[in-house]
């Protein structure tokens, strides 16, 4: 309390009377105390996986759109108008007059947008990974985003997963980090603090260079007696990082931001947990990735929720609100009705931004977000999202589902020996950057 630290700090007469703790060494080391628990002896994440990339930033929200009729509908309006910067919205790293390299890297630059044709077909068009568990469409065109990351588009393939986080930056109670298999937003995470935290798992679009320091995969073969692979490293942090036991247990540790992870000594361990993050990923990549024999690449398991009536698809009808009863378990999109959606559910969150909720204001009548144009008003003339949003009720339905055989897991992890963050090796300068994008 206010009373509480004011009569401290009227027993204060010098620096003798004040217990004080080790800070970490270093310039860029926060000026904050370090736990003396065994956390601060484990590897950081990012010196396991050293390099991290920022994700895309538009700087203009048009681009961006639910469904891909969307985006069709909004580059013919803008190509149609007669000063096509006003709808544009330029800024000082885009301008519609302007030429800008391809993101592949080629030594041809695209046309500005104020020379194109009318007729001039849309960019590609591709998934996007815009918030924690939402997937939505974009074009992904340098010409129409300031910032899309060459080196991320030069990287992708179909084995390519990210993992985002806040690497420097303070979590929120929930997961400490998430996967998707599209390429993320900035802001991807949480919707806000984006910066460099992306983890690719590979650092090339065929999957053959592993995001691994040198060295990390040879010592923990070494130690486990078998060989490791990077997928299984990246399944392992991820089981531990993606369970809100490890925000809660470390609440204080991480006032230091970074994660750190906690290798255990036991290559059985090692394995269960390996083998349970490979789950998760599959079911957070809404089956993309890591996808288990007998099942389809894309194919969500079915889970409890389930749609009880259908909103309706007439634009008259296009939802302009939604409202949870916790009693009845029922969410209420419009006119439509979904059952069974649990509590734990609707609640899930990511570091303050509740996944459920954060989906479905991004598509109402009157979205979520700031309007950068007169084409953001372009919106669905139909609801079609119902099928959507199953599947994300349904992936989340089985995360909640699996949250207590992650906690034993943990529970376990904690209880064993661990591998110091000394035995393993420091990344090396060329690590940290990154492959070099071609330009």
């Amino acid at each position: 309390t206010s009373e509480g630290k004011l009569k401290q700090l009227a027993e204060v007469d010098g620096f003798a009377d004040l217990t004080w703790q080790t800070c970490p060494d270093g310039w860029m080391a926060p000026f904050l105390p370090v736990p003396d628990t065994p956390y601060m002896a484990w590897p950081l994440l990012t010196d396991l996986f050293p390099w991290q990339e920022n994700g895309m930033q538009f700087s203009r929200s048009w681009p961006i759109g639910e469904i891909k009729d969307v985006l069709e509908k909004r580059w013919k309006t803008l190509l149609s108008a007669s000063e096509r910067s006003k709808l544009f919205y330029e800024n000082g790293n885009r301008k519609v007059t302007k030429q800008y390299p391809p993101l592949d890297g080629s030594n041809a630059k695209l046309p500005p947008i104020s020379k194109l044709p009318s007729d001039t077909p849309i960019p590609a068009v591709q998934r996007f990974a815009s918030r924690s568990f939402d997937r939505k469409w974009a074009i992904i065109d340098p010409r129409v985003g300031d910032r899309l990351r060459p080196v991320l588009h030069q990287t992708y393939g179909p084995q390519q997963i990210f993992l985002t986080s806040l690497l420097t930056e303070v979590l929120g109670e929930g997961p400490a980090a998430v996967t998707t298999a599209y390429i993320p937003d900035y802001h991807h995470f949480r919707g806000s603090f984006g910066g460099a935290h992306v983890v690719p798992l590979w650092r090339d679009a065929t999957g053959t260079k592993a995001n691994v320091t040198e060295g990390v995969l040879s010592l923990l073969s070494g130690t486990y007696g078998r060989g490791v692979t990077a997928e299984e490293l990246f399944a392992f942090a991820y089981a531990v990082l993606a369970t809100s036991r490890y925000v809660r247990h470390f609440w204080e540790e991480l006032r230091n931001p970074g994660p750190r992870l906690p290798l255990p000594k036991d290559g059985r361990l090692f394995s269960k947990l390996a083998e349970a993050g490979r789950e998760l990923v599959w079911l957070h990549t809404f089956g993309e990735r890591f996808v288990p024999a007998g099942k389809r690449a894309g194919e969500v398991p079915s889970g409890k929720a389930k749609c009880l009536v259908g909103t309706p698809t007439a634009a008259a009808d296009y939802p302009e609100d939604y409202e949870y009863d916790p009693s009845t378990q029922e969410l209420r999109i419009g006119k439509g009705r979904f059952g069974r959606v649990r509590r734990e559910v609707w609640e899930y969150g990511v570091s303050g931004l509740k996944v459920v909720n954060s989906w479905l204001g991004y598509r109402m009548k009157k979205r979520s977000g700031k309007k950068s144009s007169p084409l953001d008003d372009i919106s669905p003339d139909s609801w079609q999202f119902d099928g959507e949003l199953l599947e994300l009720l349904w992936v989340l339905d089985a995360t909640i589902d699996r949250l207590p055989v992650l906690a034993n897991l943990f529970d376990e992890l904690m209880s064993a020996d661990h591998l110091p963050a000394t035995v393993f090796p420091t990344p090396t300068d060329t690590e940290r950057k990154g492959p070099k994008p071609r330009l």
